[in-house]
């Protein structure tokens, strides 16, 4: 895989009917679907397709949010979201444009009707992808909403009778859309790797994370600062995404942020935060339905991002190539799935065949071949039994046949048994990461435990990695003497190279 194009960690997806549901029921969007259809009759808009303020005012009691403060700028958001995704479709009045805004008509006079658009009907009659295609194109929006500049600053601009200024706003465009979608990758790449799907994310954490340099120690208090105002617009930011289903998110609590008059002097002091609080600085996390639209815009930039269940139309060795980089429980999930879509015994052969090699990766193939067999019915049973002769496949042919307590396994030669022990380290060492180390270490203890001379035999097992194993267990053998001898065995079997 190229370096201009990463491969991400592959997320379980629901399917696209679970999806389309979750599409419908998000806030933002039910509401938008509700004042489409309300617009049936046909609704008086400006200029920009926006909605007017009697209009507004009824649209509002419509969705019944007369009663909240902010029911209003819900409406106005909802029926904006309906406009640009065309659930409700603008035909203009005739000269309309000529005498709006001009004196001779009211500032707020109407240029256009809108009603139903044709993709109003696609909500209940069309596909779960025609759904989702939708609210894909509201999301846009609203993600384009997420990254505009704070619209009090531009109001405050405006009344002072200025035109507006990004620069005086600090505000660029590039870079606040390139910080939120920086921001949305980190959670899916979170997503991903996270045991369970409701992995929530602590804001200053995710706020560090695009700030902080990784060879930094200790955040410096300039550092510091910028995490903490990537906070509050990340704050502002979720609050605005979460209507639309793209996130789950707990707010930042208020008490915690310190209140300031018009002259920079403190009204309200903040509380102090305690380690056990974290969390009230704010949690979020992608919905399924988020990751979903992160992924969609991933792939569209050209990154590589797996789901799983893409392997189950490709060959065994597409799967075992792409298994051992995938967290165990996706590795699990993937495997289920391409077995499901062949026979046991014709799944079989072809995870063997594609188990051998003696290539660099080929005892990590194997490894994967191996776990992947282990979720085969009995019927692949003379598969096994066909590869019991095989120095490469015979010892976990031998386990699989004995883990089903099947007869009639004929004992493995001396030969096999320490080259599948070779094999097997070579595969735990190329898989390891750094919290797997010890885990290394007591297998290398507990098999020079168990068979006496184990250096002795070791060396002159016919493995390419025979060498870079010994040397491995060299260095996590415990016991120095036992270390010393695994050096001295790795020397001898570059010597026969």
């Amino acid at each position: 895989m190229s370096a201009d194009r990463p491969t991400l960690p592959p997320v379980r997806l629901r399917s696209e009917a679970e999806l389309a549901r979750d599409a419908l029921s998000a806030p933002l969007m039910a509401r938008a679907a509700r004042l489409a259809r309300w617009a049936e009759r046909g609704v008086p808009v400006g200029a920009g397709g926006e909605i007017l303020d009697d209009a507004l005012a009824a649209a509002t009691e419509h969705l019944g949010l007369t009663a909240d403060e902010d029911g209003p700028a819900y409406t106005a958001e909802a029926w904006q979201l309906a406009v640009d995704t065309g659930l409700v479709e603008i035909e203009e009045i005739p000269d309309a444009d000529a005498t709006a805004g001009d004196g001779a008509g009211p500032a707020d006079a109407a240029v256009g009707t809108a009603t139903p658009g044709e993709e109003l009907a696609l909500l209940t009659s069309g596909s779960p992808q025609d759904i989702l295609d939708i609210w894909l194109s509201g999301m846009e929006t609203v993600l384009a909403d997420a990254a505009a500049p704070d619209l009090a600053d531009i109001a405050d601009q405006l009344a002072e009778g200025g035109e507006l200024d990004l620069d005086a706003l600090d505000w660029n465009p590039e870079e606040e859309a390139e910080l939120l979608d920086g921001i949305l990758g980190n959670l899916y790449l979170l997503t991903a790797l996270a045991e369970g799907p409701d992995r929530n994310v602590p804001l200053p954490a995710l706020a560090a994370s695009m700030i902080v340099p990784d060879d930094m120690d200790e955040p410096t208090d300039d550092i510091l600062e910028e995490v903490s105002e990537a906070m509050m617009r990340l704050d502002d930011q979720f609050r605005v995404l979460e209507p639309i289903g793209l996130v789950a998110y707990r707010p930042v609590d208020e008490a915690l942020i310190e209140e300031l008059d018009e002259e920079g002097e403190t009204v309200r002091a903040a509380e102090p935060l305690t380690d056990e609080d974290v969390s009230r600085y704010g949690l979020v996390r992608l919905t399924p339905l988020g990751v979903y639209a992160v992924r969609t815009r991933l792939l569209d930039a050209g990154a590589d991002a797996p789901a799983v269940g893409d392997l189950t139309g490709k060959g065994a060795d597409v799967l075992l190539d792409a298994l051992p980089d995938y967290p165990e429980a996706h590795a699990q999930a993937e495997s289920e799935q391409w077995l499901a879509a062949r026979g046991p015994l014709d799944a079989a052969r072809e995870l063997l065949g594609a188990a051998r090699g003696d290539d660099a990766d080929a005892p990590r193939r194997r490894l994967a071949a191996q776990q992947t067999l282990s979720l085969v019915a009995p019927e692949a049973e003379a598969a096994l039994r066909e590869v019991l002769d095989d120095r490469q496949l015979g010892g976990l042919a031998r386990v699989w046949l004995a883990e089903r307590g099947l007869p009639g396994i004929p004992e493995p030669s001396q030969d096999m048994v320490f080259w599948l022990t070779i094999d097997t380290i070579a595969a735990q060492l190329a898989s390891a990461d750094e919290g797997a180390e010890a885990e290394l270490r007591d297998l290398v203890q507990g098999l020079t435990e168990q068979h006496s001379g184990f250096f002795d035999a070791a060396w002159r097992v016919d493995h390419p990695a025979t060498a870079d194993v010994l040397d491995a267990m060299g260095r996590l053998h415990p016991d120095k003497k036992a270390a010393k001898e695994a050096r001295k065995a790795a020397f001898k079997a570059r010597s026969q190279q």
